[in-house]
């Protein structure tokens, strides 16, 4: 069943992974796209093991939202990082956030350090600010 107030945006080819898990992937409100976070999950939805690569995976996901929105990362006003064992990880992640963030001015960037994320090492959510139509 759908909820007329929700404008879910779903990426091409992963729309059962995200009911069998009960949520959606986007949600369009007020002029704003609202992503949930974004994992370096494979197809099946499984962990990719190599950190860099998950972080990579998890990027390349969270774009696939952003461009069924008709945005990209520059669109992005807000982001909010998770990630396991950050005192070690830390530096492995950021080397790989250039390559998808683009040029200043930045988003604003919550980074929270976390003891479980379900088998993956990062996440990442943003807010995107819509395209004027």
């Amino acid at each position: 069943m759908t909820n007329p107030r929700r404008d879910v945006v779903f990426p091409p080819g992963r729309q059962a992974l995200y009911e069998r898990n009960r949520y959606s992937p986007a949600i369009r409100s007020n002029g704003f796209l609202f992503v949930s976070g974004q994992v370096g999950s494979r197809a099946d939805g499984s962990p990719e093991p190599d950190l860099e690569a998950q972080v990579r995976l998890a990027f390349d996901n969270l774009n696939a939202i952003l461009a069924a929105a008709g945005c990209t990362f520059d669109d992005v006003v807000d982001v909010t990082v998770f990630m396991v064992n950050p005192e070690s990880s830390f530096e492995k992640v950021w080397k790989v956030v250039p390559d998808y963030w683009g040029g200043a001015p930045h988003p604003t960037l919550t980074a929270v350090g976390v003891t479980w994320l379900y088998g993956f090492q990062f996440e990442i959510k943003v807010i995107a600010k819509l395209p004027e139509q």
